[in-house]
């Protein structure tokens, strides 16, 4: 009898247990955006979070810590118990700097898990409007002695990878300032202290549209309907730039070792966020491209990242500075 009623209560126990964990999420879920506010991750971050909070019930809170392009807000987020409430908005990038700094504190094929692609952007190349140079030829003939100056985001993001591609296709050289954001770096840009910057287009729209920087070429396949006189890189005319094309992506992940009943409902709830005509208008706005993708597509375009820019990274010896 003792042992029956051992067992009643135990199972009790388990079913009050049960749906307390299938009601998950019931309290605050942080999404870590790795870089300075006001660039490509924050601001996707933050429209994806205020969607999330109507969509999954919760708040759902953005947290910004930069330093080492990204690695010490992703390493909070690999080190966070892999529950559903620590998640991480990171772009390819995510491949590239890791091989570039030799001492990432993970290893990012084991520390997270892939829940959705978010959006894809272009790159743009831009310049002071003020600066005598006008096209994508101007700005290759200027990076003939490795003097001329250009911003990016930070070491290892997707706007010094399509800098690093560039280069290696036109045979130049140029010499780079990294920023913990590309919004401390239009700053500077826009301030006359540095000539050139390359950015994310959705990061970068309002600052061209403003006339505070001019856009002299795009990554995109075809010409942007937003920036419809800005020439693509395939249209410069440029030896080795024919066939360039470049986005960043981002997407959303969360620590390794996350169940796989937690996994779905936040792979659903991406689903939901990222077809709702709001949010999805939010985007285009921006020039983003917002598309869910389920755990095992984002993993995959992330081994695709992992073949083009690693070996490139070797090539061009880019190291931490």
């Amino acid at each position: 009898m003792r042992i029956v009623k051992a067992l009643t209560g135990l199972l009790a126990a388990l079913a009050v247990a049960g749906p307390a964990w299938a009601e998950f999420p019931d309290k605050p879920i942080r999404i870590m955006a790795p870089y300075a506010p006001g660039g490509n991750i924050d601001v996707t971050a933050r429209i994806i979070a205020d969607k999330l909070k109507d969509v999954l019930g919760v708040t759902v809170l953005v947290e910004n810590k930069a330093g080492a392009s990204g690695m010490i807000g992703s390493d909070v987020v690999a080190r966070s118990a892999p529950d559903g409430y620590n998640l991480l908005v990171s772009a390819n990038s995510l491949v590239a700097v890791p091989a570039i700094y030799g001492n990432a504190p993970y290893d990012w094929k084991t520390a997270f898990q892939p829940i959705s692609h978010i959006q894809a952007v272009p790159g743009v190349v831009m310049v002071h409007p003020s600066s005598p140079i006008k096209t994508l030829k101007d700005f290759i003939a200027a990076g003939q002695d490795g003097k001329f100056a250009i911003a990016d985001s930070g070491i290892g993001t997707t706007n010094h990878i399509i800098i690093a591609l560039m280069s290696d296709a036109t045979n130049t050289r140029y010499t780079l300032i990294h920023y913990k954001g590309s919004g401390a770096a239009s700053i500077d840009v826009i301030a006359g202290q540095v000539p050139a910057q390359v950015d994310q287009v959705n990061a970068a729209i309002g600052h061209i549209k403003g006339g505070k920087l001019r856009a002299i070429a795009v990554t995109s396949d075809k010409r942007m309907a937003e920036l419809p006189d800005v020439p693509t890189f395939k249209e410069s005319g440029v030896p080795g730039l024919e066939n360039f094309t470049y986005s960043t992506y981002t997407g959303l992940f969360g620590p390794a070792k996350m169940p796989a009943d937690v996994l779905k409902k936040l792979n659903d709830a991406m689903v939901k966020t990222l077809t709702d005509p709001a949010t999805v208008k939010r985007f285009a706005d921006l020039t983003a491209d917002a598309k869910p993708s389920t755990p095992a597509e984002l993993a995959a375009m992330l081994d695709k990242e992992d073949k083009l820019v690693v070996p490139l990274i070797k090539k061009a010896g880019i190291k931490a500075e």
